[in-house]
């Protein structure tokens, strides 16, 4: 019986990204925020962002728990371990507009979904998977080598009056 090496585990942080050019398993979870995995079926290397807000207003600093921010760094990370922009591949998931937060008013979810896509499209890279929207968190673990990534769905909150 063969002895498979464990595969390397990161758990990505709000706000944060990760790409290394060897094959992990990267894990977040997401309620409003989106992630955007880029994955090169070329060389089999990919990262995640987890971004929060869509928008960096150019005050404080600019750091990838907003989209914009967080999608051109994605990008320059994914690059940097070496995938071409011609073989990359995006997944999209979160954005949900989770009641009782107090952010449904600014539907923060679909701002973040929106705002990934127009990036996607700039960087001309096809976006082969989405599950974003509704009203439920989400949990996703990408493994980086593959380019899967397996999606499971919180439970809607419910009044009892």
């Amino acid at each position: 019986m063969g002895c498979e090496e464990p595969l390397n585990k990161h758990f990505l942080f709000p706000g944060t990204i990760f790409a290394e050019p060897t094959e992990y398993q990267i894990s977040t979870v997401l309620g409003s925020c989106v992630s955007v995995c880029l994955w090169d079926h070329v060389t089999r290397r990919g990262g995640m962002n987890h971004m929060m807000l869509p928008l960096w207003n150019g005050e404080g600093l600019a750091t990838p728990k907003y989209g914009n921010i967080a999608m051109e760094k994605l990008f320059a990370k994914v690059i940097s371990i070496g995938c071409r922009r011609e073989f990359l591949v995006a997944k999209i998931f979160g954005g949900a507009n989770v009641t009782g937060t107090g952010l449904e008013v600014f539907m923060i979810g679909d701002r973040n979904i929106t705002l990934a896509l127009q990036m996607l499209e700039e960087f001309r890279i096809p976006v082969i998977a989405k599950d974003v929207g509704g009203g439920v968190g989400r949990k996703i673990i990408m493994n980086s080598g593959t380019g899967v990534v397996l999606v499971g769905k919180g439970k809607k909150a419910t009044s009892n009056g």
